[in-house]
């Protein structure tokens, strides 16, 4: 099973949970504003989060779901971080819908300073899509 993880982090929390999903399977944590961030391969289970910034999504997480090349993704499982709302997962899941990817409706979240707390949580996490 192929296996990639993306992720856009301002604060480091949402690189903390995604770096514990990439260690439950085996891969590296991208994030999306990383050169390689783009999909070489085709990935069985896209695991890709986010959080909310200004009520929205990081504009480099939006163009990247808008990038996407979604013939190369058979799932997508959403995780987030964030201070406020869950409301991050609900945008991160409709970018992936609007291109067609199938979308899990389990999803990881976890409040943006309880990060350091959650990441054996992830780990468990994760391991249920793998």
């Amino acid at each position: 099973m192929s296996v990639a993880v993306r992720y856009m982090s301002r604060s480091g929390n949402t690189k903390l949970i995604a770096d514990a999903i990439a260690e439950a399977a085996g891969v590296n944590a991208v994030s999306v504003t990383d050169a390689g961030a783009a999909l070489s391969e085709n990935a069985d289970v896209l695991f890709i989060g986010g959080a909310l910034y200004a009520y929205g999504l990081d504009k480099n997480l939006k163009n990247y779901l808008a990038g996407i090349d979604a013939s190369k993704v058979s799932k997508a499982v959403v995780f987030s971080t964030s201070s406020l709302t869950k409301h991050s997962i609900d945008l991160i899941k409709n970018g992936l819908a609007a291109k067609g990817i199938a979308v899990e409706n389990e999803f990881f979240y976890c409040k943006g300073k309880n990060a350091k707390n959650s990441i054996e949580e992830a780990k468990s996490f994760a391991k249920k899509f793998l």
